[in-house]
């Protein structure tokens, strides 16, 4: 058998790579089997060739999550980005969200066509509303249709209270898959974790770095416990989410951060460290702006 060269070697390993970061992220299994990757990434005011180049530079580096709205604008730059990425879209997992304008029954069939064409895709993996408001019950019903029609692998909210969950499980006829609200160190949720826990929907975080609020790369606890893991703060924030079983998708658009993010599944935070990061939680938004 001829032997392989050095250079074909290199490209070997150099394209295998990337399978190899998928391979290392776990995924959770929504209430309908559907399985998500515990992490991905957030698309937040990546827009137009930015959003394009961090989207096809994040799936080349492992991630397979992506998460965009109709409201970011951006829909257009994650699909030009999954497309420049020349990965299949089997591989891929896409949120994009509804929303409040956009609520009601056939305002809500409209929107998910728009982002679908706007993505270049034939199907979503998960759709969100975006916000509670709005004619939810119209909107819900829309979504479960598209659901059982198989345009949509999975469906559910995003920034619900308990009790507004409550309300929309009297009248679903298929239970939310997802509820993302913002969750990080210093707004850590534990009521609405043990609430959506009971109801087996997945909690997910948004701005599971605090947006960089609160001095959050520079926090004493979380540097003291990441020089122990030789890790960074942010890389202790996400993989606290992760042992806490929260999905959480971290945005940004420098490459070093993006590899930075994913290198959170060779170590464990163990009960101590834990604890110590509870102790964070000021138990409110960081984003009162978004109120």
């Amino acid at each position: 058998m001829k032997r392989l060269n050095k250079n074909a070697v290199l490209l070997w390993v150099l394209l295998a790579l990337p399978l190899i970061a998928f391979a290392q992220i776990p995924t959770v299994t929504l209430n309908n089997g559907v399985k998500m990757p515990i992490l991905g990434f957030g698309t937040l005011d990546l827009r137009e060739s930015t959003g394009v180049q961090s989207v096809a530079k994040a799936i080349s580096i492992g991630y397979r999550l992506f998460d965009t709205a109709t409201v970011y604008g951006n829909e257009e730059a994650v699909g030009e980005g999954i497309k420049k990425s020349g990965i299949d879209r089997s591989e891929l997992f896409i949120t994009t969200k509804l929303w409040v304008d956009d609520t009601g029954y056939e305002k809500t069939k409209k929107a998910f066509e728009t982002s679908l064409n706007k993505l270049g895709l034939e199907y979503i993996d998960l759709y969100l509303i975006h916000r509670p408001r709005g004619d939810l019950r119209g909107a819900w019903k829309a979504m479960e249709e598209l659901y059982e029609a198989g345009k949509i692998r999975a469906i559910g909210v995003s920034n619900f209270e308990p009790h507004q969950l409550e309300e929309l499980l009297s009248y679903a006829k298929v239970k939310p898959a997802v509820n993302q609200i913002e969750t990080h160190p210093f707004f850590q949720q534990y009521r609405e974790r043990e609430v959506l826990n009971g109801l087996n929907i997945q909690m997910e975080a948004w701005s599971p770095l605090a947006g960089g609020r609160n001095d959050i790369f520079n926090n004493p606890t979380l540097n003291a416990i990441g020089k122990k893991y030789n890790k960074s703060a942010a890389q202790v924030s996400l993989r606290w989410l992760i042992q806490r079983g929260v999905v959480t998708i971290p945005r940004t658009d420098n490459a070093e951060y993006m590899k930075e993010n994913i290198d959170i599944f060779d170590f464990e935070l163990d009960e101590a460290d834990m604890l110590k990061i509870t102790g964070l939680d000021l138990n409110t938004t960081q984003f009162p702006e978004w109120e």
